[in-house]
C-alpha cells in the first residue's frame, strides 16, 4: 500500500475515528486505526466495546491531495501514528507499506519507518441490515443529544440509566435521560420514519457521536438492529451498542397539576444561579434555596466555612402559592444551558416534590424536571 495525502485534511479524519479507540482493551489490535486504501479513496477505522467509527475520504476530495499509489490495508498503533502525523514537517506525507508490516512515513526531510499489525486480524464492524430506517437533520440531531444527555446516570449501579431512551410512535420521535434526580424529555416530529422502535443508546455513545458530526454534512441515516445502531453519513458510518434492559417508564414522573409557575429569563437566570453556586460548591451541601413570594423571588447560597449569598431575582411573572424550596444548582445550570436564549416557565407543586421546567410559549415538547433536595 502507498498513497501520498494532505497532512491536515488526514488529521481531521484520524481525530474522528481515535473517538472511538481506546487505549484500555483486551484487544490490543484494537488500540490501532486500520487504513484502507482502494482506488475510490482512503477508509480509517476506530473501534471498542461499545463503539465503532468508519470515515471515508474519497479520492475525489481537492483538500485531501490524495494520490493513490497502491491498494492495501495495515493497521497502526493510533496515539503514536496521531503523534507522528501531527509533527511532520510538510503540508503532505506519503505513507508505504513495506515487507513484515514494517511502515515507512516520509514527509520533506523526516522519515519514520513503524511496525504495523496485519488488518485481517482486526475485527470485522457490524453487519447492520437496512431496517428501521429513519432521516434526521444533522442539527436536529446534535440538538437533540444535548438537550438530553447530560441527564443520563453517571453510575453503573443501573446500567439502564447511562442512556438515552428513543422511542418512535405516531411519527414522533421521544428521547428521554434521567438519572433519577433529574428528567429530560424532548420530542420531535419525524416525517419519514419507517417502523417505530424503543431503543436505549448509550449516553458516552451519543457525545461522541454529536463530536463527529460536522455541520457541512445535510442528514444522518439511522439503521436499527437487534443491539446495534448506525449513524450514517456520505462519509462516516458510527456504531454504537444499545443497552440491554427495559428503560423505566417516565411518563408517570412528569405532573401535571401545580400550585406555584414563574416566568424567568434563562440568560438572567443562569447568571443568578451561577453566582450563588460560588458558595455552595464550597460547601459540604451543594444546595440553593429559592424562596418565592407574591413579589418577590429570592435565592440564596450558603457555605458555613466561606459566607453566604442572598440575591433578589428578576422575573417575567409568578403566580400561585408562596414557597421555599431547595436543589442542586449543578442540575439547574445543566438544564438551563439546555435551553439557550429564551424565556421559561418553572412550576412547582411543593418544597419535597420534582418540579419541571418548559419553554413559556409554543408547544411542550422540551421539558426538564428536576427533585429538589430536602433540608430538614
Amino acid at each position: 500500500m502507498k498513497f501520498t495525502i494532505n497532512r491536515a485534511r488526514f488529521i481531521q479524519e484520524l481525530q474522528t475515528v481515535q473517538r472511538a479507540i481506546s487505549t484500555k482493551t483486551t484487544i490490543p489490535i484494537l488500540t490501532g486505526v486500520k487504513i484502507e486504501l482502494n482506488t475510490e479513496g482512503l477508509n480509517l477505522t476506530g473501534s471498542n466495546a461499545d463503539i465503532s467509527i468508519e470515515t471515508f475520504l474519497a479520492a475525489s476530495d481537492e483538500k485531501a491531495e490524495l494520490q493513490i499509489t497502491d491498494p492495501g490495508t495495515i493497521v497502526l498503533q493510533a496515539r503514536f501514528f496521531s503523534e507522528i502525523i501531527r509533527r511532520l514537517p510538510e503540508t503532505t506525507f506519503t505513507l508505504e507499506v513495506q515487507e513484515n508490516y514494517q511502515v515507512l512515513i516520509t514527509s520533506g526531510a523526516a522519515h519514520f519507518t513503524v511496525n504495523g499489525l496485519d488488518a485481517d486480524n482486526y475485527p470485522h464492524l457490524p453487519v447492520v441490515e437496512e431496517q428501521n430506517q429513519l432521516k434526521l437533520p444533522v442539527h436536529m440531531l446534535t440538538k437533540l443529544i444535548s438537550e438530553t444527555v447530560f441527564s443520563v446516570s453517571q453510575h453503573e449501579s443501573r446500567p439502564i440509566l447511562t442512556g438515552v431512551h428513543f422511542t418512535m410512535s405516531d411519527g414522533k420521535l421521544l428521547a428521554v435521560a434521567t438519572d433519577s434526580h433529574r428528567l429530560s424529555q424532548r420530542v420531535v416530529p419525524v416525517e419519514n420514519a419507517n417502523k417505530d422502535f424503543d431503543i436505549v443508546i448509550p449516553g458516552k455513545s451519543l457525545v461522541e457521536l454529536s463530536r463527529s458530526l460536522s455541520d457541512e454534512e445535510a442528514e444522518v441515516e439511522i439503521s436499527i438492529m437487534e443491539n446495534q445502531v448506525l449513524f450514517k453519513t456520505p462519509t462516516m458510518y458510527f456504531y454504537s451498542r444499545l443497552l440491554e434492559g427495559n428503560y423505566p417508564d417516565t411518563n408517570r414522573l412528569i405532573p401535571t397539576s401545580f400550585n406555584t409557575e414563574i416566568t424567568f429569563s434563562v440568560p438572567t437566570l443562569l447568571s443568578a444561579i451561577e453566582r450563588a453556586s460560588l458558595l455552595s460548591h464550597e460547601g459540604r451541601n451543594n444546595i440553593v434555596r429559592l424562596a418565592i413570594a407574591d413579589n418577590s423571588i429570592i435565592l440564596y447560597g450558603n457555605s458555613p466555612e466561606i459566607g453566604k449569598v442572598e440575591e433578589e431575582l428578576v422575573y417575567e411573572k409568578v403566580s400561585g402559592d408562596p414557597l421555599e424550596i431547595s436543589f442542586n444548582p449543578d442540575y439547574m445550570k445543566d438544564a438551563l444551558r439546555a435551553f439557550g436564549d429564551m424565556s421559561i416557565k418553572i412550576q412547582f407543586i411543593s418544597a419535597i416534590r420534582p418540579f419541571t421546567l418548559e419553554p413559556s410559549e409554543g408547544d411542550v415538547s422540551f421539558i426538564q424536571l428536576i427533585t429538589p433536595v430536602r433540608t430538614n
